[in-house]
């Protein structure tokens, strides 16, 4: 069957071309996907550092694979592309103060309790899920890049994520 008309548009839709002057209606799109809430930590010359991140995705179960995009105009970008190894903390419902310390301006490790794994990674414990990785690919993407890894080890307990959308953070509701 061929359409030849185009898609109806819901009354309160509005429909665009993203572009730079447009980037925040962009973003605004964007942020109606919720994601959950990561923080990815690595050891540099200086010591262990950190960043909260939400761009994580699983991308294969055979080899284990898992990636995340790092803004390539943070300051940190240089240091996570550079890591042969680093973690990738999925955080609970009741980390959002853990979120914030990797921000930018936060307090990242400092006052923080954390052990170094057998690759050096600084570890968290307490997140809902951990993913040790092995830096397997990078991938230039727009004004990220994207970084694939190996997960050479894991960990996991039972507890509700936290969750971001729309600039907000939260708590996945179960219906029913």
């Amino acid at each position: 069957m061929m359409r030849t008309s185009l898609p109806k548009v819901m009354p309160s839709e509005h429909i665009f071309i993203p572009d730079p002057a447009n980037q925040r209606v962009f973003r605004n799109a964007l942020g109606a996907f919720t994601t959950g809430v990561t923080v990815v930590s690595a050891m540099t010359r200086d010591g262990p550092t950190g960043m909260t991140v939400n761009s994580f995705a699983s991308v294969s179960l055979d080899p284990p694979l898992v990636l995340w995009s790092a803004a390539r105009n943070s300051a940190r970008h240089d240091l996570f592309t550079a890591a042969d190894h680093y973690a990738i903390h999925v955080l609970g419902a009741d980390q959002y103060m853990l979120s914030a310390r990797f921000t930018r301006g936060g307090l990242g490790f400092e006052g923080l309790g954390w052990e170094e794994n057998e690759d050096g990674v600084p570890i968290i414990s307490g997140t809902l899920a951990r993913f040790e990785c092995r830096r397997y690919t990078l991938h230039e993407a727009g004004d990220h890049t994207i970084v694939i890894g190996r997960v050479l080890r894991a960990a996991q307990r039972e507890g509700e994520p936290l969750c971001f959308s729309r600039g907000t953070f939260g708590r996945f509701a179960v219906e029913g």
